[in-house]
Formats: C-alpha cells, sequence, structure tokens
C-alpha cells in the first residue's frame, strides 16, 4: 500500500509537469505504487457494479482483473502492461483540466472514504482479504448467470479497503462476500431444481 498520502495529492503529483508532455499508462501504474493492483481492479471492476445485462461483460473484464492478481502473486510491486498498452497515454495539460473538475467530487469521495479501523487492512486480516479478494474475482470471471452484482461490489468495497486502508470499507466487503456467498449457494440448490423441471415439462 502506497503511503504517499491521499489519492488526490498522488494525482496531483502524477499529472504535474510541462501541459504538452505525455503520461503513458506505465508511467501512471507505476506512480501509484501500492495502490496500483487495487486501482486497475477496481477500474475494471466498476462496470459490473451497474445492471447493464451486457452478456459475458464479467468474464471479459474478470479474466484481465485474474492476469493482474497472478502478476501480484509472482511479487512484481505493480503490473506490466502489455507494450501497446503501456505506451498510450494523453498530454498532461489535459489530465490537469480532468483533474481540476473533478477535484470536488474526489474531495468529497476522499471524506467518505478514508484511513480508519486500520487493523481491517494490515496483517493477517490483509492477506485473509486478498485471498478472499482474489476468489471472487475468478468467480466473477466464470460466466455464471445471475451470478455477478453481489461479488462485483464486494470487490469494489475491497478496492476501496486497499488503496485508502479503510477498515469500514473492508467490512462492507465482507457483508457482500457473505451476501455472494448465500446468493450462490441458492444458485446452485434452485438452478439444477429449475433445469429438472423444465425439461420434465418438456417430456
Amino acid at each position: 500500500m502506497s503511503e504517499r498520502g491521499p489519492l488526490l495529492s498522488t494525482l496531483e503529483r502524477l499529472f504535474s509537469g510541462p501541459r504538452e508532455a505525455v503520461l503513458t499508462l506505465d508511467e501512471f501504474v507505476s506512480g501509484l505504487e501500492g495502490r496500483s493492483y487495487a486501482f486497475m481492479i477496481a477500474a475494471l471492476d466498476v462496470p459490473n457494479c451497474i445492471p447493464t445485462g451486457i452478456p459475458l461483460l464479467s468474464t471479459v473484464t474478470g479474466v484481465p482483473m485474474i492476469l493482474l492478481i497472478a502478476q501480484g502473486y509472482r511479487g512484481r510491486p505493480v503490473p506490466r502492461l502489455p507494450r501497446f498498452a503501456g505506451r498510450c497515454g494523453l498530454p498532461r495539460g489535459k489530465l490537469q483540466d480532468f483533474l481540476a473538475r473533478a477535484r470536488p467530487h474526489i474531495e468529497r469521495l476522499e471524506r467518505a472514504i478514508r484511513p480508519r479501523r486500520e487493523w481491517w487492512v494490515r496483517g493477517k486480516a490483509r492477506r485473509v482479504l486478498q485471498l478472499t479478494w482474489s476468489v471472487l474475482i475468478v468467480a466473477l470471471a466464470l460466466p455464471i448467470p445471475f451470478d455477478n452484482l453481489l461479488p462485483a461490489w464486494a470487490i469494489l468495497f475491497f478496492c476501496l479497503a486497499l488503496i485508502e486502508r479503510d477498515g469500514v470499507m473492508a467490512i462492507l466487503g465482507w457483508i457482500f462476500t457473505g451476501l455472494t456467498a448465500m446468493w450462490t449457494a441458492f444458485l446452485f440448490i434452485v438452478g439444477p431444481y429449475t433445469i429438472l423441471q423444465i425439461i420434465r415439462s418438456l417430456l
């Protein structure tokens, strides 16, 4: 976890510089340091937190999350992106303008999500959280109908907990993890029964 202060300060540091200079995605990810994995997974996960009904969306976004998690377990301090993606970037001027517009929203977010109850994101509790986080990401990537929304929210809360060392977000993540487990168990019980009833009705 980065100890460089609030996320807004980190973004200001990364976006600073001559307006015409380009900030590449590789540079951005490296600058996030310990926050990089949680930040990128959160960005991929957000579309799954909205019931869009897009087929296989959770698989399309979940597979890159699994690849990111795998890099983390291999001990990479920050993710290594494909060369074509890492070289993409935007002029720092555009990023500075975006940050100026987004500042009030980020400040409100930081007031809501901040370092607190850090026991939930340190030591053994952190390792258990990260392991559960990984399992949820794998579950999200599986093409299981009607089983994406709850794990997506659990993953997002865990990401926020890791980005800002927020134990309250970790608690919410655990609550949604429990709901995910109960809902998944319900689907595996009801699903085969429903399929069997449909087959019987057809025969």
